[in-house]
């Protein structure tokens, strides 16, 4: 737990303070797969609580879904059909789901 928290804490540093950009033609790429990344996130958190948590599988979903989402992005893109909102959606749905279990896990853990 504390190395996630220090590889949490140096990410978030190095993120505000070194000047990394991107074209801005790739910002829709980019937030699909973080959408992905961040549902991965979410999942991991909802199964470290039920004591589910795999590493392999959270590592293969991080990096699977994000380049998933984003190569749907960029497929649709080339064939100028939006499929990237099957990405939204799909990710979205359990982003929001993910908390609302994580959510009742931990109001349940503060009644008891």
């Amino acid at each position: 737990m504390l190395i996630a928290l220090l590889g949490l804490a140096i990410g978030i540093f190095l993120g505000f303070y070194l000047p990394i950009t991107y074209p801005i033609a790739f910002s829709l790429y980019i937030s699909i797969a973080s959408l992905a990344a961040l549902d991965s996130v979410f999942g991991a958190l909802k199964a470290s609580l039920e004591k589910t948590f795999n590493t392999a599988i959270f590592v293969s979903g991080f990096f699977g879904n994000a380049i998933l989402a984003g190569g749907l992005a960029y497929i649709g893109d080339r064939m100028g059909i939006p499929l990237y909102y099957a990405a939204i959606f799909a990710f979205g749905n359990r982003l929001f789901n993910n908390f609302a279990i994580i959510r009742r896990h931990m109001l349940n853990i503060k009644s008891d």
